[in-house]
């Protein structure tokens, strides 16, 4: 009876651990309903709302205002709507990752790939090899989970 009652006791706080290591940034969202890299493609056509999983790749290490993500096959940069939130500067490597927002696929300007790189700590060498925008997908996030 004691070890009934202790594991009445126990899975409550275990249920609870597992929660926590969810970390939540922006709009509190779930991980239902995510689309594929396709399904993303579509949604970036129709201007809709997106969910989707990924692996960060990276994430700003002055700010934590974007992050590069592994959608399948393609890298996506994601920033954060209206620069409301951002997430943690280090430490994100291969986590994973649910976004929801709107996605476009969007030429990236010498400019800001130059910017990101900055971001990134590259050296100047690095930084002035950036000589072509890039055509990619690009994500305004309003809610991120990292895992």
């Amino acid at each position: 009876m004691k070890k009934i009652a202790f594991l009445i006791l126990f899975i409550p706080l275990f249920s609870q651990a597992q929660s926590e290591d969810f970390k939540y940034y922006g709009e509190k969202i779930n991980s239902q309903n995510t689309v594929t890299l396709k399904g993303l493609i579509n949604h970036a056509k129709e201007n809709s709302l997106a969910k989707v999983n990924g692996t960060i790749l990276s994430s700003c290490p002055k700010k934590g205002c974007w992050m590069q993500v592994q959608v399948e096959t393609d890298t996506v940069q994601v920033t954060f709507k209206d620069y409301g939130f951002f997430v943690p500067k280090t430490g994100l490597e291969s986590k994973k990752t649910v976004l929801e927002g709107f996605v476009k696929q969007d030429t990236i300007s010498v400019k800001m790939l130059r910017h990101y790189a900055e971001d990134a700590g590259k050296s100047k060498s690095e930084i002035e090899q950036i000589t072509k925008p890039e055509f990619k997908l690009s994500f305004i996030a309003n809610g991120v989970i990292i895992n």
